[in-house]
């Protein structure tokens, strides 16, 4: 880039949306990324809140497992990392609160992946439980990278791990019949 290309990009960056001009980035995400996940967090919290809302009030068939602890946990950690873990990946990064936000959200995410251990379709691990493992590295990697300054690896990690780790299975939960967001949502 350009002395004048910077300057310029600089100068409107405290116009632009998530962003503090004069704030070092360590990393930004591309516009299709962030279109990707501006989408999966607003498309996933509304359909999320549309189930909620039926299955608390009542208009939503009762779930069987509703009242499985472990169920119980996986959906009131999964739920919140949802819309968090999009806002981590839109607003400015290398913060206090980005920090401190994003130690929160490896919590959830690392909750979510071990309550779904206790999780069993009919006495028996099921292939949406490949993303144990996957997610528990995932989080390992995304602290790694960050500690290391691997800013580049780091955004590879939390990208992959948002989008994998929550909109593959949230699809599962929400398309397969039987299931308790898809009851809710649809049912």
């Amino acid at each position: 880039m350009t002395t004048s290309t910077l300057s310029f990009a600089s100068s409107i960056a405290g116009y632009l949306p998530f962003t503090r001009a004069g704030a070092a980035k360590s990393f930004d995400i591309g516009p299709v990324t962030r279109a990707a996940v501006a989408a999966v967090a607003i498309g996933f919290t509304a359909a999320t809140l549309i189930a909620l809302t039926r299955g608390f009030l009542g208009f939503a068939p009762d779930h069987p497992n509703i009242r499985e602890l472990a169920i119980m946990i996986h959906v009131s950690t999964v739920l919140p990392a949802v819309p968090l873990g999009g806002y981590l990946l839109l607003a400015p990064k290398g913060g206090a609160r980005h920090k401190r936000l994003g130690k929160l959200w490896l919590l959830l995410m690392v909750v979510t992946a071990l309550s779904a251990i206790f999780i069993k379709t009919s006495g028996s691990f099921s292939p949406i439980h490949i993303f144990v493992p996957l997610t528990l590295w995932s989080s390992y990697k995304v602290i790694a990278t960050a500690r290391r300054g691997d800013m580049v690896g780091h955004e590879k990690e939390i990208v992959g791990l948002y989008l994998g780790a929550l909109m593959i299975p949230g699809i599962v939960a929400f398309a397969l019949p039987g299931r308790l967001m898809n009851m809710w949502l649809l049912g």
